[in-house]
């Protein structure tokens, strides 16, 4: 009786993971299955945030063009710069196929990462890139918009300061600013161009 208990537990245990991994097919767009999701992925809406002039924008500002966006933040020492490199080195791939496209970074760290801060910073990476900023509210909610995770950590050996740790996805979205796929981190430059310019 104990080993039929057993096997009746294991079967639920399997069928559990089973189902699960099924769930995590079916909704997690761009699967490397295959798998068609069904619905529309919750990712992306309205933000209102500083671009690295100084102007305030909201997602309707970019409206007509695809964005390619990339969370992430100034002071990040390889993630954020390796991933940045990798856009503008795509979008010098793409040639006049990148005008349809806008490239956005956005910063998880407004604190330390002002709109001055934004501009030099992205400046060396690739004019067409656009920096944005704000207050730690208006990042938060663009963040929650596209489902990106961030939080502070502490440096224990310097008292007072602290590194972000973040999700680090580039998200391609529509004209209308709607999602259609994201890419994840590390991807080659080549691949990468490639894949927008079947979008483009």
């Amino acid at each position: 009786m104990q080993n039929m208990n057993r096997i009746g537990l294991l079967l639920v245990i399997a069928a559990g993971a089973l189902a699960g991994g099924l769930a995590a097919v079916t909704l997690l767009p761009g699967s490397p299955h295959g798998t068609a999701s069904s619905g529309k992925a919750l990712i992306g809406g309205p933000f209102s945030l500083v671009d690295q002039t100084g102007k305030r924008v909201s997602d309707t500002d970019f409206r007509g063009r695809k964005m390619l966006v990339y969370f992430g933040f100034t002071s990040c020492p390889d993630v954020c710069p390796a991933g940045l490199q990798v856009i503008a080195a795509a979008l010098d791939t793409l040639g006049a196929k990148a005008d349809k496209l806008t490239p956005i970074f956005i910063t998880v760290d407004p604190e330390r990462d002002p709109p001055e801060k934004m501009a030099l910073y992205v400046k060396s990476f690739h004019p067409r890139l656009v920096g944005l900023s704000g207050s730690s509210e208006e990042v938060a909610a663009a963040a929650k918009a596209y489902r990106v995770y961030f939080k502070k950590i502490p440096d224990e050996q310097t008292p007072g300061s602290y590194s972000v740790d973040h999700s680090s996805f580039l998200y391609l979205m529509d004209e209308k600013g709607e999602y259609i796929r994201h890419f994840t981190y590390p991807i080659d430059a080549g691949v990468l161009a490639a894949e927008l310019a079947k979008a483009l």
